[in-house]
């Protein structure tokens, strides 16, 4: 699954922001390519809305497959209590 929410982030420019909120592949099915998958659908419905850019506070362990897809890290790592590391990743949607 994966959802994207229009929010905008204080330290990302751009005037239309997606939030990508909430992304997960089933353990037994991840490695296959699926979050990818998932991740580019969702990124072609934005374009096709002319949205400019999508970000994620991104768990440290996800890090390595948004840097795969394309996404930057921005700002200083964060924690969020009872859950972890976290970081600041987005990506420009410009066709």
């Amino acid at each position: 699954m994966v959802s994207f929410f229009k929010n905008t982030h204080k330290t990302i420019f751009g005037p239309n922001q997606y939030q990508l909120r909430g992304m997960a592949v089933l353990e037994e099915f991840q490695g296959r390519g699926l979050g990818t998958k998932l991740l580019k659908f969702g990124e072609n419905i934005l374009k096709e809305k002319n949205i400019d850019i999508v970000w994620c506070n991104a768990r440290e362990i996800a890090v390595p497959f948004y840097n795969k897809n394309n996404y930057k890290t921005t700002g200083e790592p964060f924690t969020i209590q009872s859950i972890g590391i976290h970081y600041v990743m987005c990506k420009p949607l410009g066709t």
